[in-house]
């Protein structure tokens, strides 16, 4: 069996909370678009996209642009990117369940979503204990023989965190 890997992408700046917006609907801004292109830049040179490779996002605004601009990149299809309502605001059990249901083909997987969920599903995985600011990408290894629907507490290594700096 292939070691598998996750990729764990917190979204890119977004727009201020305001009483005239929904959050779910809050767009990136020119900050956040430009960090979320040089990070996905940075990585486009070690980083091979495959038909076993699966895009999920959530699908609040700021998180299906970062989605979109990170495939754009990188060469996944954007009409193959996935949307779950179960990573927005989401408990990180609710995203390693998102993962757990992932079948069986795909090698690698990317996970766009939000903090604190991104960070504590992190930290849970790998058991470390780090905090993923906006645009930062978790790089984890699955521990060889462990597969999508087995990733659970502590079966994940943290290869690094890029952080666009």
């Amino acid at each position: 069996m292939e070691t598998k890997s996750l990729y764990i992408v917190r979204h890119a700046k977004a727009e201020e909370h305001s009483f005239s917006k929904r959050d779910f609907n809050r767009d990136l801004t020119g900050k956040g678009i430009e960090r979320a292109h040089r990070i996905a830049t940075e990585l486009s040179s070690g980083v091979t996209i495959t038909e076993k490779t699966l895009v999920i996002s959530s699908p609040a605004n700021r998180a299906i642009q970062t989605a979109e601009i990170f495939s754009t990149i990188l060469g996944y299809p954007l009409e193959k990117i996935q949307t779950d309502i179960n990573i927005y605001e989401a408990y990180y059990l609710d995203i390693l369940q998102v993962i757990n249901n992932v079948p069986e083909p795909y090698e690698s997987v990317w996970i766009f979503g939000h903090n604190p969920g991104l960070s504590d599903l992190t930290n849970y995985l790998c058991d470390r204990g780090i905090d993923l600011l906006t645009a930062n990408v978790a790089i984890i290894e699955l521990e060889r023989g462990i597969d999508f629907a087995s990733v659970s507490g502590g079966t994940g290594n943290l290869k690094t965190v890029l952080t666009g700096k």
